[in-house]
């Protein structure tokens, strides 16, 4: 059920149920006293079900769970659903860091289906703030009336909940550059042209092409490309890959570079003056949107085995370019794409035709402004008109709301390259459920990082400030 009385709200709504929100929804169920609630508009939790491809893993280790890292004695940990599904040996035996993607799903449809107060197949429309009950009030549309957990049918339409706080977990959208939207915006029986996020459910159409395209730099484009490269006749591959880096470049997977993702340097990059983040940010792409070592490995492996095939050997058909862009793309009148790219360092310019597209190009951050369209007048921007998000994870609104809103993997601008990292999601969790509660109820390290990240940078110290300081608005107390 859900609270339709504004004098009887939850604690805390969340909507959407990705990995950050349901991290926050496992962490809060042992709170007691704390009332909670989800609301996510798929009918069930999958994470990226069109990149599960057969044989690639995690980047982050099996400890970055949605809660192990904050809680390492949660009910929900990923090694509690291994002894739960009986498969505690064989991970012993099997002696993985890191774990295979269709496992980490696995893992967390595992904890959906446990926890209780998760609404799936319910599109939150709008948010306000209503001032005389000093609550927020979301109005939702049950998509698929469905069934109740006892069994009994439950009715479709509109609803509404209130809550004190709020927390926004909606995720990122695939992004398209606009060179490339034409082809989107005229998609045609022959000639695909698929997202890697809809890579798995459309493989099958792209071996069928007599040639296939990939678009993109990172981790996803190079597993794309290598599956591909490993599923077409040798000799006979017909594969292009292009990038726009200036090379197919390794991951930052260093133990020192790694500790970006740590709360500490979070703390750090937030106290920057804005320009300077944005600066980093741009800078800092090795750190995220490069390739893990062992799949650029994969390739070279797969395309040298390919040149000794047959009794002379030969190159495979397979080209991969780096360092050039599409200017502009089209379908041509027999039916196939045709990509005009430039290229960076020698100043040409070239035309690809292709007889498939996967666009490995990427995601964005779903905007929160349609969602949150009556409480923008009253929330902060920074200089590029993005909300401003304090170190607590919250929007900076002005009065009269007391209420905090709180974003998960919105905040990349104000907090770095680990918004939506997984190694971050448990800790992120716990620091905005110590903030509601206005109590340590997970103690967080002091220090999390060899690196100190900046001269006038205290670390410990500054966190042992932030932990005794509280900023009472969207704060709640036990019951």
């Amino acid at each position: 059920m859900t609270p339709a009385d504004p004098r009887r709200p939850l604690d805390l709504a969340g909507i959407g149920i990705g990995p950050a929100n349901l991290s926050l929804a496992a962490l809060a169920e042992p709170l007691r006293g704390l009332r909670t609630a989800f609301y996510e508009q798929r009918p069930a939790f999958h994470w990226h079900p069109g990149l599960l491809i057969e044989g690639t893993t995690l980047q982050v280790p099996f400890l970055a769970d949605l809660v192990t890292l904050a809680d390492p004695t949660s009910r929900w940990s990923f090694l509690a659903h291994l002894r739960d599904r009986q498969r505690l040996f064989p991970f012993y035996f099997a002696e993985r860091f890191h774990i295979p993607r269709a496992e980490y799903d696995a893992y967390c449809r595992w904890v959906s289906r446990g926890l209780a107060g998760l609404h799936f197949h319910h599109r939150v429309d709008a948010v306000r703030w209503n001032e005389e009950h000093a609550v927020f009030e979301l109005d939702f549309t049950r998509l698929d009336g469905g069934r109740e957990d006892n069994g009994t049918a439950r009715p479709g339409g509109s609803g509404r909940a209130h809550a004190r706080n709020l927390v926004i977990g909606i995720g990122t959208a695939p992004h398209v550059p606009e060179a490339l939207r034409p082809l989107t915006a005229s998609a045609t029986a022959s000639a695909p042209v698929v997202h890697s996020a809809d890579y798995l459910g459309h493989r099958e159409r792209l071996l069928a092409a007599d040639h296939v395209t990939v678009v993109g730099s990172g981790q996803s484009g190079a597993e794309i490309f290598l599956d591909l490269l490993r599923r077409r006749p040798s000799g006979r591959e017909r594969l292009h890959w292009l990038a726009r880096t200036p090379a197919f470049a390794p991951m930052e997977y260093s133990k020192l570079g790694l500790e970006h993702f740590t709360p500490d340097y979070t703390r750090y990059f937030h106290g920057l003056a804005e320009p300077v983040r944005d600066r980093l940010t741009d800078r800092q792409w090795q750190l995220h949107k490069a390739v893990d070592a062992e799949t650029l490995a994969a390739i070279h492996d797969e395309l040298y085995r390919r040149s000794l095939d047959g009794p002379d050997g030969g190159w495979p058909d397979a080209v991969l370019t780096p360092g050039v862009t599409v200017r502009t793309a089209g379908r041509t009148a027999a039916g196939r794409l045709e990509l005009h790219l430039d290229h960076a360092e020698q100043g040409t310019r070239t035309r690809l035709t292709t007889g498939a597209l996967v666009l490995a190009t990427g995601y964005r951050e779903r905007p929160l402004a349609p969602l949150l369209a009556d409480l923008a007048p009253l929330a902060r921007r920074d200089a590029a008109g993005r909300f401003e998000v304090d170190r607590n994870y919250r929007l900076v609104l002005d009065p009269p709301v007391t209420g905090a809103v709180h974003v998960q993997n919105a905040e990349s601008h104000t907090h770095g390259v680990g918004a939506p990292d997984l190694g971050l999601v448990a800790h992120r969790s716990a620091a905005i459920l110590n903030h509601l509660t206005g109590e340590e109820r997970y103690p967080l390290p002091e220090r999390t990082a060899f690196t100190t990240f900046g001269t006038s940078y205290t670390g410990a110290c500054a966190v042992a400030e932030q932990r005794f300081t509280t900023q009472g608005s969207g704060q709640i107390t036990s019951r």
